[in-house]
């Protein structure tokens, strides 16, 4: 199934102290493929995606997912957005955001794996302290739905 993320409100793009401090850092976020850091954007960005492939299939009566992008055990299944400096073509991670698998309306997860389309979550990426969203991201903060 094809799952899209889209953020906005990126922390770089707002004004103040912490924003330069991204910027200067040259702070980036992007998907974890495994441990690797991928799909990188900056955080002063207007806008970020992300297209992911993710395998699901049935076993005994429930929907599991998996793949490179997924991470976690069975029935605590998400996928990693990555905070951290790039320095030429290191990546030094400093902050995560977990989108729980477990958090997407079941009728969406469900009608994704059959085909009814993409599914995709929408969020902001600046917390409430105004630096880079981190930790677990539920409802309302990100917003699933098939486009």
């Amino acid at each position: 199934m094809l799952i899209r993320i889209e953020g906005d409100d990126l922390p770089g793009l707002r004004g103040g102290a912490e924003a330069d401090a991204l910027r200067r850092g040259n702070v980036h976020v992007g998907v974890q493929r495994k441990t690797d850091v991928v799909d990188r954007f900056p955080a002063d960005a207007a806008a970020v995606h992300w297209e992911l492939e993710i395998a699901s299939r049935e076993i005994d009566g429930l929907l599991d997912v998996g793949g490179p992008w997924v991470h976690g055990r069975p029935g605590a299944r998400f996928l990693y957005l990555s905070w951290g400096a790039v320095d030429d073509s290191d990546f030094a991670m400093f902050r995560r955001a977990k989108l729980m698998f477990g958090d997407i309306p079941t009728d969406l997860l469900r009608a994704a794996h059959d085909g009814a389309g993409p599914l995709t979550g929408r969020l902001g990426l600046t917390g409430p302290d105004g630096g880079p969203r981190c930790a677990r991201v539920r409802p309302p903060d990100i917003q699933w739905q098939l486009a």
